[in-house]
């Protein structure tokens, strides 16, 4: 089990609109927090500013959580996006770790519900 956030329908559905995916496979999930946590995470303040892609299938974007990027397990939040054939989801962190991310000209601010994930 994975603590984090559920993306709220209607900002996945205004994302996807604004940005669509790049692969096939689209995730736009949820935010994870801690992978080995017990407890669902509080409430938080969140917003995307920015996102990632490796240009051969993972993208993510880059969220805020109460105004920082910053996990706990020392990754950045974020939402994995969209991935190609063969890729997965925990490939996110690698891609955020050696490229980095692009911040957008503007946050969008998003609605997160706590959570426990499969």
């Amino acid at each position: 089990m994975t603590n984090g956030w559920l993306l709220d329908t209607k900002d996945r559905d205004a994302l996807l609109r604004d940005h669509p995916p790049r692969y096939d496979h689209v995730v736009a999930h949820h935010v994870t927090l801690d992978v080995r946590a017990s407890d669902p995470p509080p409430a938080v303040r969140a917003a995307v500013l920015g996102s990632t892609d490796d240009d051969q299938g993972v993208e993510a974007l880059v969220v805020s959580i109460d105004g920082s990027v910053d996990r706990p397990d020392g990754s950045i939040f974020h939402i994995t996006w969209s991935l190609g054939e063969g890729r997965s989801a925990k490939e996110s962190n690698d891609v955020l770790k050696e490229r980095g991310w692009k911040e957008w000209d503007h946050p969008v601010p998003v609605s997160l519900t706590p959570a426990r994930l499969r």
